[in-house]
């Protein structure tokens, strides 16, 4: 059901896009460096009761990639409230996971969009945020653009493989990793670690207690990139109840499909 048979300008370049379902409007928000594909496997399953958009990030999937703007954290909140604009939504039900929190929490608190409800899970959002490895390339560009590209594919598929606390199915990886291995591609992985900034998300940390609708947490408890106490801390910061999605990791909608779709389900329930 997934697929990008849609296109949107936004302030920071041409965006593909897709939307399916019936029902209450519910936006799905990637994170880095995935596109809107990480949410394949769960959308026929949302789309039985709501009506289901989502979006490659502006430097990211089928999305251009090198645009007018740069595809940092502060520009995507201000395109995610483009797309909302754009679909006609004024107060969706948001899913965000990885980076896209961080692109939802400026949205919302920063840019004042409104949502219906809203569940985070593995979110960027608390510093500090970006393991040693993602600090080291930022600091070392340079060395990386110029890797011949087969070393380059390898070091995407190992960076995804360290995301994960259980094998994905099928191709998955294989198509995580596919928008990053052309010139432009390659080009736009090292630059999001050139344009990581933690003031990004410190912007947003003291209104943590000011969202305006109903939220949930949900964590993979094993995450190998951003721990279960991070996120502990954010639903303390938002006074809001976190639910931990046993064994997954910082990918729980691919390593465990039917069990994230649960929890999203009962997390969505009533808002």
């Amino acid at each position: 059901m997934w697929a990008l048979d849609e296109q949107y300008q936004t302030s920071a370049g041409t965006v593909a896009a897709g939307r399916a379902g019936q029902g209450p409007d519910l936006v799905l928000a990637h994170g880095w460096p995935w596109s809107s594909f990480a949410w394949h496997r769960i959308i026929p399953g949302l789309a039985q009761h709501y009506r289901v958009h989502w979006y490659d990030m502006p430097g990211f999937g089928r999305s251009q990639m090198g645009g007018s703007r740069p595809a940092s954290l502060d520009v995507q909140g201000e395109v995610f409230g483009e797309m909302l604009a754009a679909w006609n939504l004024d107060r969706p039900l948001v899913i965000a996971h990885d980076f896209g929190g961080a692109v939802t929490l400026r949205a919302h608190l920063l840019h004042g969009r409104d949502y219906a409800g809203w569940v985070l899970m593995n979110v960027v959002a608390m510093r500090p945020w970006g393991s040693d490895f993602f600090d080291h390339v930022g600091r070392h560009i340079d060395a990386f653009t110029g890797l011949p590209p087969h070393i380059h594919a390898a070091l995407v598929a190992a960076y995804i493989g360290g995301a994960l606390a259980h094998e994905i199915a099928g191709d998955d990886r294989k198509e995580l990793a596919a928008p990053w291995l052309t010139d432009k591609g390659k080009d736009a992985f090292y630059a999001q670690f050139a344009m990581a900034d933690e003031r990004y998300t410190a912007e947003v940390e003291p209104h943590f207690s000011e969202a305006r609708c109903p939220t949930r947490i949900l964590w993979g408890e094993d995450d190998p990139w951003i721990p279960l106490s991070r996120g502990e801390a954010l639903a303390k910061a938002m006074g809001t109840d976190l639910t931990p999605l046993r064994g997954l990791g910082h990918l729980p909608q691919l390593e465990d499909p039917a069990t994230v779709e649960r929890a999203l389900h009962n997390a969505l329930e009533g808002m």
